[in-house]
């Protein structure tokens, strides 16, 4: 990745589910200095593991090649649908982040309680691997995984993209317009009919 560009761009994902059968996923194109220039959609089934595939249509469906990296509000969404960063890296050619905010002794107790005998979704969460502390301007610190770029190249883009407290700008807004999504009543026309901007 190239930290020093003033354009540098990177896709922040993320989603918003309440307890329905579909979480909302908004991906969302913002450049080191906040402007923002793209956003993508999606839908992913809660309790499934099709959150990968999803991801990976959102990217493609931005036909964008000036994005560094793509940031992703945590590697577990909607009730366990696991991400795996590495296919993701492998079929869109983008080095991937994923950030959480909460230390943990780990998911895999809770998937083993709440999806019994599946061993596939087991061993996407252990792929993930270790997770990285971030320090950060703010004084705070957010957790990272990163795939396809160095511990130093995780730590600088969190940095240069965290304003306040710990969580980094561009998964924020997708977060705040996953759930403005999913709570507007034409959320079901939008999501069935993903577009990019």
């Amino acid at each position: 990745m190239q930290l020093q560009k003033q354009g540098i761009r990177v896709l922040g994902i993320s989603e918003s589910f309440a307890h329905r059968d579909w979480s909302v996923l908004c991906g969302v194109v913002m450049r080191r200095d906040l402007h923002i220039d793209g956003f993508c959609f999606g839908k992913v089934r809660v309790g499934g593991m099709d959150a990968t595939a999803e991801i990976i249509r959102m990217i493609t469906s931005l036909d964008r090649q000036d994005v560094n990296a793509i940031l992703l509000n945590g590697g577990v969404i909607a009730w366990y649908n696991v991400i795996n960063p590495v296919e993701i890296m492998e079929k869109t050619g983008f080095p991937v982040i994923c950030v959480s905010y909460k230390d943990s002794n780990g998911l895999s107790g809770h998937i083993r309680h709440h999806f019994p005998g599946d061993e596939e979704r087991i061993k996407a969460y252990k792929d993930l691997g270790e997770r990285m502390v971030v320090p950060l301007k703010t004084g705070l610190f957010l957790y990272a995984r990163g795939y396809g770029c160095s511990d130093y190249e995780v730590m600088k883009l969190c940095k240069i993209f965290t304003l306040h407290g710990k969580i980094p700008e561009p998964v924020r807004v997708a977060r705040l317009c996953a759930r403005t999504i999913m709570h507007n009543t034409n959320a079901g026309k939008i999501i069935d009919n993903p577009s990019s901007g």
